[in-house]
């Protein structure tokens, strides 16, 4: 995958006295009171460094509350105004984009279910040449690695080099107890092929509700985000769009000022320390390497058995049970459920494709 993408540094768009970037607003821009009064409460509050309001709501099903438009912006103006916040919005169309730029919004995204459609992406980036504003991209609905990267690259060839991540977590066919499920390794990967690239975290929409948004706040700082994305409003409960997410601005406050700020790197007294945990490490992953081989060794004579008996290599029951097996022996041993479940798909999607391949070579 291309890692060529030019990225101009956060610091250069965006002053945070080397703080993680905070952007805080209402899911969505209700009334004019609702913006002002939300606004001037985050800006008593001393954390926000940009903010943010939903103006235009992609909704799953019509009838729902679809955004207020262009009335939303200029109570928005109106908030940069009093407050001085730089403003950000979601953009869905080359038209929103023209109104957020008539009405000078300093920051845009490109939300989750605008990512997954490289044709939307394309128009955007068309009708951004020869803009300079900072575009926020947020992962695609789904754990696709490559539309995330896609959306980069077609921005880039619009001449877009302010470019930022958010991730916001990803939908998944099982429950679980967040509304998207985080799949941290997918971030990590687009930063290690991106190292320039500002990663910022959502907790709000990884969460679905406020009891959760301590952990993840805590766990995206421990990961060394650039900065975070969170909904909060002046009446939770009362919001029009996602209010189980949201919290006051005070609430907000609160949280944040608990939260532990991680180094992003480590002293000298520090390194032998570490350098003998990560052999520690090194070690127990080539163990976990071993034991992997062994058990696709096994895997490959079931391959045969199954072969030689004329079985379907896929045994839906075998699946159902060997997820919930593996998911309770986790609970009692430490472990995250969901990341183990996710695991053994892929090891089991692996020993899947063993025994066809053992099939097929007997017919080859």
């Amino acid at each position: 995958m291309n890692a060529n993408l030019e990225v101009v540094p956060m610091q250069e768009w965006i002053q945070t006295d080397g703080k993680p970037l905070i952007i805080a607003g209402p899911c969505s821009a209700e009334t004019e009171e609702q913006v002002l009064e939300t606004a001037r409460r985050i800006k008593a509050e001393g954390y926000a460094h940009i903010m943010r309001a939903g103006v235009w709501k992609p909704r799953t099903r019509p009838g729902s509350f679809e955004g207020m438009g262009e009335p939303a912006l200029k109570w928005l103006v109106e908030a940069k105004k009093e407050t001085g916040l730089p403003l950000a919005i979601e953009v869905a169309t080359p038209e929103h984009i023209e109104l957020a730029l008539k009405y000078g919004v300093d920051v845009l995204w490109i939300g989750a279910r605008t990512t997954v459609n490289p044709f939307n992406v394309q128009d955007l980036a068309d009708a951004l040449k020869g803009v300079d504003v900072p575009v926020l991209v947020k992962n695609p609905v789904n754990p696709d690695l490559a539309l995330w990267v896609g959306a980069f690259e077609r921005l880039q060839g619009s001449g877009i080099k302010k470019l930022g991540a958010i991730h916001r977590g990803f939908s998944n066919a099982q429950e679980t107890k967040y509304r998207n499920s985080p799949m941290w390794a997918m971030a990590v990967e687009l930063k290690r092929l991106f190292p320039q690239m500002p990663i910022i975290g959502d907790p709000s929409h990884m969460a679905g509700k406020r009891a959760l948004l301590m952990e993840l706040s805590q766990r995206i700082l421990d990961l060394n985000y650039d900065g975070m994305i969170i909904e909060t409003h002046r009446d939770p409960d009362a919001a029009w769009s996602d209010a189980s997410q949201q919290v006051t601005p005070e609430k907000l406050g609160e949280m944040l000022r608990e939260l532990e700020v991680r180094k992003a790197s480590y002293g000298a007294d520090f390194s032998d320390e570490l350098a003998a945990l990560r052999e520690k490490i090194d070690n127990i992953d080539r163990e976990l390497l071993e034991v992997l081989t062994a058990r696709m060794s096994v895997v490959e004579k079931l391959g045969e058995y199954k072969r030689d008996n004329n079985v379907a290599v896929l045994q839906l029951d075998r699946w159902k049970q060997l997820h919930g097996d593996r998911a309770n022996q986790a609970k009692g041993l430490g472990l995250y459920p969901e990341f183990v479940e996710e695991l053994f798909k892929l090891i089991h999607l692996e020993s899947i494709r063993k025994q066809t391949e053992v099939m097929n070579s007997a017919t080859a």
